[in-house]
């Protein structure tokens, strides 16, 4: 043992002197260099947000579907309500596209004809989804129920916001009796299923948007309500918090200065959740009935055309049906991106 460790002592005594090089001590400002650069909170949420693949590709594609949406209102390929009877349950067709299902045939008693050319449609003419029951564009219906149906969810939104926020940080301020009594008016609230409000908003309204929203202004709110509450209380006995009581600021700008902006992150991401919930309440009553009123399209409208004559005319349900779930999906991901985003505990 001791002869070996001789021999590379040895080896390490032939390395010439010059082969060493002193390392550089750093100064004093080197070492309390801040290597990161300094990012505020939406700064540190916006990267922690780009790390995640899935919310990115979901925040494109709702723009996407936002932008096709709102263009749409100004240039369609057809009427979305015009009618021609004789253009009637037409299947889609592409020009230039030699596919079954996309060519404009379909089997008829066994063989398959070119519904356009029986129809005497021009050849210039084309729906590119079909028409539906009336000969209406399945594509332009579906461009404006895309559209009414973002439009309800963005309602919603706006509704969490400000009832359910500016509820929530009263309640939670204020504390005491009131905290007490608006509580147990959230507890009615909560306990009247949406159904049944809807049912009671077709007593006093017509059925279309505005039965909608009412209903979705009687219960939906109640949710973001109990979270800002509950957020209020954790944060009203914080050291700034007293501080600026200390000091004499009102109430309402410690709402506003110092709890609001530390409770934006959770606001958020339960409106980004409020809204899928939101798209799929107003697919579901348009869906039985209680929705949106003809002329007029919505998404839960088309879905409920569509599953009628889905055993003979599957296109008709297959689009509204594939647009009402990627929408929803991505609304789902992108607020799971933003929930984890603004949660700065969470591992990289």
């Amino acid at each position: 043992m001791e002869k070996a460790f001789n021999e590379k002592q040895e080896q390490v005594n032939q390395i010439p002197a010059s082969e060493f090089e002193p390392l550089e001590k750093n100064t004093k400002v080197e070492r309390e260099a801040i290597a990161a650069p300094s990012l505020n909170f939406l700064q540190d949420s916006w990267r922690r947000l780009k790390k995640n693949k899935a919310a990115i590709f979901s925040m494109v594609l709702l723009a996407i579907v936002v932008v096709i949406s709102i263009v749409t209102m100004f240039v369609t390929p057809h009427d979305p309500t015009e009618q021609n009877v004789s253009y009637i349950n037409l299947p889609p067709k592409i020009p230039g596209v030699d596919v079954n299902g996309w060519n404009g045939t379909a089997v008829v008693g066994g063989e398959r004809i070119d519904k356009y050319a029986a129809a005497n449609v021009p050849d210039d003419v084309y729906y590119i989804l079909g028409t539906d029951g009336l000969g209406r564009d399945l594509l332009s219906r579906l461009f404006m129920g895309t559209r009414i149906s973002l439009i309800i969810a963005l309602i919603a939104a706006l509704f969490d916001i400000f009832l359910g926020v500016t509820y929530g940080l009263i309640s939670g301020l204020l504390g005491g009796r009131v905290d007490t009594v608006m509580q147990r008016i959230l507890e009615v609230l909560s306990g009247v299923p949406n159904l049944v409000v809807m049912i009671l908003m077709l007593v006093v309204f017509e059925p279309g948007i505005f039965s909608i929203i009412a209903a979705m202004a009687v219960t939906n709110w109640i949710s973001m309500a109990r979270i800002v509450r509950a957020q209020t209380l954790k944060l009203k006995d914080q050291e700034y918090v007293l501080a600026a009581t200390t000091l004499g600021e009102s109430k309402t700008k410690i709402a506003f200065k110092h709890i609001l902006p530390n409770i934006s992150g959770v606001i958020i991401v339960q409106m980004m959740f409020s809204i899928p919930s939101a798209i799929f309440f107003e697919a579901f009553l348009s869906f039985i009935g209680l929705g949106i009123k003809p002329p007029s399209a919505s998404l839960g409208m088309l879905l409920s055309d569509g599953y009628k004559t889905f055993r003979f005319l599957p296109y008709q349900m297959w689009a509204p049906a594939v647009v009402l779930s990627v929408v929803m999906i991505g609304f789902n991901l992108l607020a799971d991106g933003l929930r984890d985003a603004f949660d700065p505990q969470m591992k990289e």
